[in-house]
């Protein structure tokens, strides 16, 4: 079973997270969260099974070795994130459109994967300079962690052109838009 899929990608920080919130209580695109795997400890407020399935390293590892995922990336040593294939299943068994909040990488091997059922969005921050302020202004890593992830962010900016779409998320309402009316139309196209 495969149906359509949105695949929203950035740098940490960028924005995606909020733009996929907003889409997703559009009912019209009847999108629905896929919920990404991961091995990391929850933020403050995150919850397991909304947010991610936190599960330990080992179960992790096992679960590539097993084959589980269709796709999944240390995205930072010893910090795996992945889309595990039942996630997919529960979303198309309800007729929605499995919508994907990821890392780059991870971004680009769902398009690979999905092909032309798969509409990929790159979310760019206006600049590196913008990105670091974000992050900063989380308040949710330490300087280490945030100068690892703009020095990754630098790397993915390159990236942005294997995407099908790029939105400047300068202003987070016209990003949500224009999200918004590029997602509407691929949804309702056979």
């Amino acid at each position: 079973m495969q149906g359509k899929c949105i695949i929203l990608s950035a740098p940490s920080g960028a924005g995606k997270t909020t733009i996929v919130k907003n889409l997703l209580q559009k009912p019209e695109l009847k999108l629905e969260f896929s919920i990404s795997a991961c091995n990391r400890q929850p933020r403050p407020g995150e919850v397991d099974g909304r947010d991610y399935y936190f599960i330990s390293t080992d179960l992790f590892k096992n679960k590539i070795l097993d084959e589980e995922f269709v796709e999944w990336e240390e995205v930072y040593k010893d910090n795996f994130y992945g889309t595990l294939k039942s996630e997919l299943n529960r979303i198309w068994s309800n007729n929605n459109i499995a919508t994907f909040e990821v890392d780059v990488k991870g971004g680009l091997k769902l398009k690979r994967l999905f092909n032309n059922n798969a509409l990929a969005i790159y979310i760019m921050p206006p600049s590196i300079e913008v990105l670091e302020k974000r992050l900063k202004n989380r308040g949710t890593e330490a300087d280490e962690i945030i100068h690892q992830r703009l020095a990754r962010a630098k790397f993915e900016l390159s990236l942005a052109p294997q995407f099908d779409i790029t939105i400047v998320n300068n202003v987070l309402e016209q990003s949500i838009e224009e999200a918004y009316h590029q997602i509407l139309k691929f949804v309702t196209v056979s």
